[in-house]
């Protein structure tokens, strides 16, 4: 009976202790939101128009049924043809992520990070500081069977009431070795701000 006590007293200490809010540090007006919400602070491109993007292109292609066995696919930067900063590459991570996560695909080193690739067998084979049966053999790597590749763009219209900006982001999926195009899908987003 004692025993049994004992290890509930331990156990509501335990949950108790782990129930201890962290003390927080910083200013009054910073808080945490909730990163899926709906992000309406201006209509320029924002978090959740990449979101959005990045959703629904992973969903088209991994419907598609073009990526039947896992193959490899090379990630190529998506164009900026917008007038404002984009960062294309977090939308091509967020999808190589999503499909990488569904098992959908396999990526290779993406044209950008290919020559830090080279960079570390040319350091493994030539460097004479690694031994040799631990050594990352040069013409192993696996070459991608598709490249993934678009751009997106903006059409702004302003009047003396309204700015209207609209956003077609485009991507499609080519075999390397074809040069066909395999799959195809755009996606549209469109955000009015009323002056």
């Amino acid at each position: 009976m004692f025993a049994r006590l004992s290890l509930a007293a331990i156990a509501i200490a335990l949950v108790s202790g782990c129930s201890t809010p962290s003390p927080v540090l910083g200013g009054k007006n910073i808080s945490y939101g909730d990163s899926k919400a709906v992000e309406l602070v201006t209509n320029e491109f924002g978090s959740t128009d990449l979101q959005m993007i990045a959703e629904s292109m992973t969903r088209s292609l991994a419907q598609s049924g073009v990526l039947h066995g896992r193959p490899v696919v090379q990630v190529y930067d998506v164009k900026n043809k917008t007038s404002e900063y984009i960062d294309t590459r977090e939308i091509t991570t967020s999808i190589k992520t999503q499909l990488m996560k569904s098992g959908a695909a396999r990526f290779a080193s993406d044209n950008t990070d290919m020559q830090s690739q080279v960079d570390q067998l040319k350091l493994q084979n030539q460097s004479g500081l690694y031994k040799k049966k631990t050594v990352a053999k040069t013409g192993n790597m696996i070459a991608a069977k598709y490249r993934l590749e678009g751009s997106i763009s903006s059409i702004v219209k302003r009047s003396s009431d309204y700015k209207d900006v609209f956003y077609k982001f485009s991507l499609q999926l080519i075999d390397v070795e074809s040069g066909l195009a395999e799959w195809m899908d755009e996606k549209e987003i469109r955000k009015t701000t009323e002056r």
